[in-house]
């Protein structure tokens, strides 16, 4: 077989198309600076060239090089490999250019840029081409110094007072999976925007100038030039996190942690270390960075069974807590021991997000804090966060999913949304950290220990004062894109009348927010029903899915918090099931 594709006696596939897609993949090939993507290329050519493997060999080519990664608000996200609808040097070098050319048309001078990346396949060599695609373009690259965490990287862009950050990672994503996320600050934001990620319109300024770069191979990259940054970004960030705890507070706990193979988990222990908890038992088999993930399914501890492990850690122990991060440590679950004997049950991120508040809020009154606190949640999060926040004198806004918009809020004080992420230090990390989290989770649980109470124990307290609020989620998935948009267009224009038992009361179409709303326009219907019930649905950004988000409200006090869940609990399972036969009415 040639390198070009093509059989000793002549092509084995024919045809314009085939043809043009080769031509696209040589071309790429040529200009790839990373010989085991060429390498990759020149096998699938050779193999689509003829043979038992030919067809799937061009199905793959095809879906290389249909279309290429979009560049937008999450930067860039896919699947590792050859060609540019994969993440590889190639597509991260020209979005490297794009960004110094944006940085070069929105900073005077010499922009600074702050570069981390995770523990992934490919992570250190991305960030590396990053710095010396900046620093030949003119700008300062400051390199943290390993493999660290996401927030970590927020956090030097704030302390650094750099105009850009780029980590490198794909946070809870299958471990095949590689990504690339830009961070604004210094010149290029206002004091609320320090740090936070892009939005637009900067993302579709540097979409702009990275369709604008021509071959990979003509892009000027320094071979040196940039900063290696030292470990004091991390004691600083260190020191920052274990500052927000009250030093009064009790240090009594049992704490099993694990960082699902990912790069959280030495930062952790030792913020919990420096804030005077005893060392938290680490899962062996999960401690150790690893980008194969081996011992769960997929890297996310939202996902079933991903912390088996620590729950079984915690069992033989005795543990009171059991903590787990992502693979980049921006966000965090949270298990505690259930009323069966060795049971666990892993808390809601709306839960825990609703815990953190009431803590952080309790602590203020406490300290006295003279501003008013500002607290956020995304549209999809719990309605409890409202209440609270008007129990205790607070500002409330609504935002968009995505810290991107949250971290925003002007005046933040704390921001959780209901995919396990929570922004507890506005001014240290303006992201969801899922380090500073559980520091300040530890010094709930522990004050909580120290007067013989559980956070069940705070559940109720929150269900008394606040009403009972049960969440869930689902994602109906259809075989393609289309599917997914004539199901909900099928609800925007046939809404339906009831879902379960209850009346459909009000439809808000968030395409047109209403007057006054902090939500700028996005894809999404609102319901509510007669009984209770809030529902949301929206398409997924990356998958050809619907997803769901139900609340069942029973305001307190009710007959008992036993029977008032209980009901709620029927109510949600009732409507789970009409909404997924109502969605899914192709």
């Amino acid at each position: 077989m040639t390198p070009d594709g093509t059989a000793p006696g002549g092509p084995a596939t024919d045809g314009p198309g085939w043809e043009d897609l080769r031509s696209r993949v040589l071309s790429w090939r040529d200009d790839d600076p990373d010989p085991d993507t060429r390498a990759e290329l020149d096998d699938l050519l050779a193999r689509a060239a003829g043979g038992a493997g030919a067809e799937a060999a061009r199905a793959d080519l095809a879906d290389r090089f249909d279309g290429q990664l979009r560049f937008g608000t999450a930067g860039l996200r896919g699947r590792m490999g050859a060609g540019p609808n994969r993440m590889n040097r190639t597509v991260v070098i020209r979005a490297a250019a794009g960004l110094a050319a944006q940085l070069h048309r929105t900073v005077p001078g010499t922009p600074r840029v702050v570069v981390g990346h995770d523990a992934r396949r490919g992570s250190a060599a991305f960030a590396r081409d990053t710095c010396g695609v900046l620093t030949a373009a003119g700008c300062t690259a400051l390199l943290l110094p390993e493999a660290l965490p996401t927030p970590v990287l927020a956090f030097a862009v704030r302390w650094l007072d750099a105009d850009a950050g780029v980590m490198v990672t794909a946070s809870h994503n299958p471990a095949e999976d590689n990504g690339y996320k830009v961070y604004r600050g210094g010149r290029t934001e206002g004091p609320d925007g320090r740090g936070v990620q892009i939005v637009p319109p900067a993302d579709t300024e540097i979409a702009g100038h990275i369709a604008a770069v021509g071959r990979t191979g003509e892009v000027p990259i320094a071979d040196e030039g940039w900063r290696m940054l030292d470990d004091g970004v991390v004691a600083e960030y260190l020191d920052a996190a274990v500052g927000l705890l009250d030093p009064a507070s009790p240090r009594d706990l049992s704490l099993v942690i694990t960082p699902l193979h990912g790069v959280g988990g030495r930062l952790l222990s030792a913020a919990l270390v420096g804030a005077g908890f005893p060392t938290p038992r680490m899962v062996a088999e999960q401690a150790e960075p690893d980008p194969r993930f081996p011992t769960v399914p997929y890297p996310n501890p939202e996902e079933p069974g991903a912390l088996d492990l620590a729950v079984a850690t915690a069992s033989r122990h005795g543990a009171d807590l059991v903590v787990a991060t992502d693979p980049d440590a921006d966000r965090c679950a949270a298990a505690i021991p259930a009323p069966d004997p060795g049971g666990w049950r892993l808390l809601s991120g709306d839960e825990l997000g609703c815990l953190l508040a009431e803590h952080l809020l309790d602590r203020r009154s406490r300290e006295d804090v003279g501003t008013t606190a500002v607290i956020a949640c995304s549209v999809v999060s719990s309605q409890r966060l409202r209440t609270i926040a008007s129990a205790h004198g607070c500002r409330h806004v609504e935002t968009l999913t995505g810290f991107k918009w949250l971290a925003r809020v002007p005046g933040l004080t704390y921001a959780y949304e209901e995919a396990l992420g929570y922004c507890v230090a506005p001014d240290l990390v303006r992201d969801k950290d899922g380090i500073t989290a559980t520091l300040l989770l530890a010094e709930l649980v522990a004050r909580l220990k120290a007067v013989g109470r559980t956070v069940d124990d705070a559940l109720d307290d929150l269900d008394r004062r606040y009403g009972v609020h049960l969440t869930d989620a689902l994602a109906i998935r259809f075989t393609g894109r289309r599917g997914a948009d004539a199901a909900m267009a099928r609800l925007r224009h046939r809404p339906p009348a009831r879902i379960g038992p209850g009346k459909v009361t009000s439809v808000d179409d968030l395409t047109r927010p209403e007057a006054g709303s902090h939500l700028p326009a996005t894809d999404a219907l609102r319901f509510r029903t007669a009984d209770g019930l809030r529902v949301i649905v929206r398409p997924s950004g990356t998958e050809p899915k619907l997803k769901c988000y139900l609340e069942v409200v029973a305001p307190a006090p009710g007959r008992s918090l036993s029977s008032d869940r209980a009901a709620a609990r029927g109510l949600l399972r009732g409507a789970a099931a009409d909404l997924s036969r109502l969605v899914d009415a192709r």
